[in-house]
C-alpha cells in the first residue's frame, strides 16, 4: 500500500535492486525519456496526467520505494493513483520473484547471475506503440545507433516539459506520427523500410485497430501471433514487446544478439552459443525466460 507523507508517496518493497534499476536506466546517455540522477540516486520521468504532463521522480530510501512530485505542492487524488499504477508497471512491483530465484538456484547459468544481481526487476515499456517503436528501431543496429534513432524521433515530434533547465520528454503519439509521411522519417536517418513500418504501426494504433486491451487473456503463442502479423514484427520484436510492454516472464527474444553475447560471456567462450544450445538451456528457464534474459542482460554492463 502506498502512503502519502511529505508531499510524495512511499511503499516498503525489500525484493528490489534500486541500483543495478538505475545502472540500467542509464545506460545510454542519448536517452531523454526519463533521467537518472545517480547522485540522488533517483530517476526523473514525465508522464501524461489527466491531459497534462507531470513530472515524477522515484527513488529507493530506507528499504521504501518513494515518488516525489517536484512541480507540485499537493498531490491530487488522481496523480496519487495514476503515478502509482504507473510505477507498479514500470518495476514489476507486483511480481513475486521468489519462484524465479528458486529456479535460478538448480541451473548452472543462471545460478551465480541471479545471485549476484537479486532484486533485478523487468523495466518496463507502459505505451504499446513506443514499445513497438522501439522493436523497429533496434533491428539490426547497434544499441547507441537504435538510441540515436529515438532521440531524433522523441525530439522532433514528441512533446516536453521543462524542470530546473532540464527538459523531460513524452515519446510522440501514434496520432502525430499517423500524420507524416515516410519521408518525414528517412530524414531523422530512418531507412525506407523502418520508418514504413514506424509509419504502419502509427497507423493501426490510432485508428484503434490495435490496443493493449486486445492482448488482455491471451496466451503468449497467441499474443506472439497476433503481433506479428503486423508489417516488420518477427519473433524477436514481437517477444520483445510482449516482455517490456505485457509483462510476460515467460516471452523468450531467442534471436537477441544481446542475449547471446551474455551467454558467451557468461561461459567464458570464444564463440557464441548456437540457436540450438539456447533453446536447449532454456528449457530450464520454462516460465522465467523473460526474467532469465534481462538477468544475463545486466552481465554485459559489467
Amino acid at each position: 500500500m502506498w502512503k502519502q507523507q511529505d508531499n510524495a508517496l512511499r511503499k516498503s518493497i525489500k525484493d528490489i535492486n534500486w541500483d543495478d534499476l538505475l545502472l540500467y536506466l542509464g545506460r545510454n546517455n542519448r536517452e531523454l525519456l526519463h533521467r537518472v540522477d545517480f547522485e540522488k540516486q533517483s530517476v526523473l520521468k514525465a508522464i501524461r496526467i489527466d491531459n497534462e504532463i507531470l513530472l515524477i521522480e522515484v527513488s529507493y530510501i530506507h528499504n521504501k520505494l518513494v515518488i516525489a512530485f517536484p512541480q507540485l505542492s499537493t498531490i491530487s487524488d488522481l496523480a496519487i493513483t495514476v503515478a502509482t499504477a504507473y510505477v507498479e508497471v514500470w518495476f514489476d512491483l507486483s511480481r513475486d520473484l521468489r519462484p524465479f530465484y528458486t529456479l535460478a538456484e538448480e541451473d548452472a547459468i543462471l545460478s551465480g547471475v541471479v545471485s549476484a544481481y537479486k532484486g533485478l526487476r523487468i523495466v518496463g515499456v507502459a505505451d504499446l506503440f513506443e514499445a513497438l517503436c522501439w522493436s523497429i528501431m533496434g533491428q539490426q543496429i547497434s544499441l547507441h545507433v537504435a538510441y540515436a534513432l529515438k532521440q531524433k524521433l522523441v525530439t522532433t515530434y514528441g512533446e516536453s516539459i521543462e524542470y530546473k533547465e532540464e527538459k523531460y520528454w513524452l515519446f510522440p503519439s501514434p496520432e502525430r506520427i499517423a500524420t507524416l509521411q515516410v519521408e518525414d522519417l528517412r530524414s531523422l536517418s530512418f531507412t525506407q523500410r523502418k520508418a514504413e513500418y514506424v509509419m504502419g504501426v502509427a497507423g493501426i494504433i490510432a485508428t484503434k485497430q490495435l490496443t493493449k486491451e486486445q492482448f488482455v487473456g491471451l496466451s503468449l503463442t497467441e499474443m506472439e501471433a497476433r503481433l506479428t502479423a503486423i508489417r516488420g514484427i518477427g519473433k524477436w520484436s514481437a517477444n520483445y514487446v510482449i516482455m517490456r510492454c505485457f509483462r510476460h516472464p515467460d516471452a523468450f527474444p531467442i534471436a537477441d544478439v544481446g542475449l547471446h553475447n551474455a551467454l558467451k560471456k557468461v561461459h567464458n567462450e570464444s564463440q557464441k552459443p548456437t540457436l540450438e544450445e539456447i533453446e536447449r538451456w532454456s528449457e530450464n528457464w520454462a516460465g522465467w525466460r523473460a526474467y532469465a534474459t534481462f538477468y544475463l542482460w545486466r552481465t554485459l554492463q559489467e
